[in-house]
């Protein structure tokens, strides 16, 4: 009998879930909405606002299948991040799960909200999807983030982004609390950086693209290309990048009379003399998303164009973009795969890279010409473009990299639990941890911080550290229940290894997560330790030896009674191990 009633339950819940569907889409259709966006009613000269913006994707979800939007975690600004996404072949299943056969395309805009070309594209591009007016992608289901920087948006203004021509409003490059979000990928200091890692590990996209647009050197083209460094990415899906794919996305676009060049990374000089390819550390959007083996680019529209031609070059590349991931959707989603074999314990890992300079690229570049004149305000050259000549000249791209630096990938890291701002992050990345069951002693590799530069100012809230060098000691460790234990061989080796080497440029380490390490808590009083310290080289002869040796040698070291007095004290067990030493430890390889 309950059987009966629910089944008669259930199916009276259908019934009127249906009626309500088929009401609801009645109801749409009587409702006319003009999706025309500002760009378009200004003819090219404005951007959409924020919340235009929003009713916008709301609009279209509410009046197209094939598009959705999500809620999504909040940013600094209060305002949560949105989620866009455009799936003709959407299901009441999740559209993300894990075995989806589409791949998947993050478009991210307004990460900088004064470079709004991508915002106003896309746009452009998911109504004209939805609405059938362009070949509908049947293999990639596109997410969009609307607009990243949601305080930089409300913070509109027309005179920041100096070297820029047009819109005529804007937002402004710093986020609610002023970070440069495209510095925060793998810090995370803000909410909005860790609202994209939680749509981003939840999506999982095989590609990805992120819309800007450039400072830099005056040339002939309005769209220039910036995508990850192929060498970095590794492996056949670099090199799948930078002989197919790259290559077909600048002959799409030629043949739509809009030519594209790499990214022009100058500064304040004429570009005919060659440049090299950004390297995309792990702090930009590019280099932390090519961590999870995603193919990604950069979009630099070039800041002197007229805003319409720009935002109509960043629609036609996504376009282009959009047909080559689906022409080799099922070559890209097995590329993408992550590369278990590449990373097995034992195995070297780059963690720094350099310009090869036994390798190049020719460009047929089309530039200005540029030259050095006086300047009428400090005297001083200056670099002056003349648009009245025009070139094509053959331009030295250096575009290959090799390791700096190389590590050998470990068993595991090991994390005491005291560092819960380690953890938490390496969580909100979905890295598997398990946890030591019970106080134990193992033998470990154990890292002491030999040196390390730091800015002298300031940088998007942090002196940042570089040039980090370690010493290596296999020491018997002290763990205690609770502590995390991360496996390296897992889809996220990349992310653990780039965040817990402290050398890496990326680190933990070098973004100040370990500070409290640099500072001795302990010291002495010189007139205690004066008697200690003569006990002390009395019972180790061959410390004493040392000592002798380096006062010889060392005629300032020789001057100074504290220092004499700090390196006895640092060679004697009085001496914190804490000091220096790195708290994460290195199990295997």
């Amino acid at each position: 009998m309950k059987k009966n009633n629910f089944s008669v339950l259930y199916t009276l819940s259908i019934l009127i879930l249906f009626i309500i569907i088929i009401s609801c889409s009645k109801n749409k259709k009587e409702i006319e909405v003009d999706f025309t966006t500002k760009f378009e009613s200004s003819k090219g000269t404005e951007t959409s606002t924020y919340k235009e913006v929003i009713t916008f994707y709301e609009n279209l979800a509410d009046n197209y299948h094939s598009v959705t939007m999500y809620q999504m975690g909040n940013t600094d600004s209060g305002k949560p991040l949105h989620l866009v996404t455009f799936n003709p072949n959407r299901t009441f299943e999740n559209e993300f799960s894990e075995d989806k056969k589409q791949n998947v395309l993050l478009v991210n805009n307004g990460i900088h909200p004064g470079e709004s070309d991508g915002i106003d594209a896309t746009m452009m591009l998911i109504r004209d999807l939805a609405q059938n007016k362009i070949p509908t992608p049947q293999n990639t289901i596109i997410a969009v983030i609307p607009i990243y920087n949601i305080g930089g948006a409300l913070n509109r203004n027309s005179t920041t982004r100096t070297n820029q021509n047009g819109p005529k409003e804007y937002g402004f490059r710093g986020n609610a609390r002023n970070y440069d979000l495209n510095r925060d990928f793998i810090k995370s200091d803000t909410k909005n950086a860790k609202a994209f890692t939680e749509i981003f590990r939840m999506i999982k996209p095989e590609l990805f693209i992120d819309n800007h647009v450039s400072n830099g050197a005056d040339y002939q083209y309005t769209l220039t290309h910036l995508f990850t460094q192929h060498n970095k990415l590794g492996g056949e899906l670099g090199n799948y990048l930078h002989s197919s794919f790259m290559q077909e996305l600048e002959d799409s676009l030629a043949q739509k009379q809009w030519d594209i060049t790499p990214y022009v990374n100058v500064f304040n000089r004429a570009p005919e003399s060659g440049f090299t390819q950004f390297l995309d550390s792990p702090r930009y959007s590019t280099g932390y998303t090519t961590l999870f083996n995603t193919l990604g680019m950069m979009v630099e529209t070039h800041m002197l164009k007229p805003y319409k031609q720009r935002v109509k070059g960043t629609y036609e590349l996504m376009i282009s973009f959009i047909a080559i991931a689906e022409k080799d959707a099922d070559k890209i989603k097995k590329l993408s795969q992550f590369p278990s074999e590449k990373y097995q314990v034992g195995n070297q890992y780059p963690i720094s890279w350099k310009v090869d300079t036994t390798q190049s690229t020719l460009l047929n570049f089309k530039g200005y010409e540029g030259e050095m004149i006086p300047s009428e305000i400090t005297g001083s050259n200056r670099l002056k473009y003349d648009r009245t000549k025009p070139f094509t000249k053959e331009v030295v791209y250096q575009n290959y990299f090799v390791p700096k630096e190389e590590i050998t990938i470990p068993e595991k890291y090991i994390i005491p639990r005291g560092w819960w701002k380690v953890i938490e992050l390496l969580e909100l990345n979905k890295i598997k941890m398990t946890r030591v069951k019970k106080d134990t002693v193992i033998t470990a590799s154990v890292y002491r911080i030999k040196s390390f530069e730091s800015t002298k100012k300031p940088y998007e809230g942090h002196y940042l550290h570089y040039n980090t060098q370690v010493e290596t000691n296999t020491e018997q460790v002290r763990l205690f229940k609770g502590d995390y234990i991360v496996n390296t061989q897992q889809e996220g080796v990349r992310y653990i290894l780039e965040t817990l080497e402290p050398s890496a440029p990326d680190s933990f380490f070098n973004w100040n997560f370990f500070d409290t390490i640099l500072q001795q808590k302990e010291g002495f009083s010189p007139y205690v330790w004066e008697d200690l310290a003569l006990e002390f080289l009395e019972s180790h002869p061959e410390i004493k030896k040392e000592f002798d040796i380096k006062k010889n040698k060392d005629p300032e070291f020789a001057k100074n009674w504290y220092l004499q007095l700090d390196w006895i004290h640092k060679k004697s067990p009085n001496y914190e191990k804490a000091h220096l030493r790195y708290p994460i430890i290195r199990v295997g390889g």
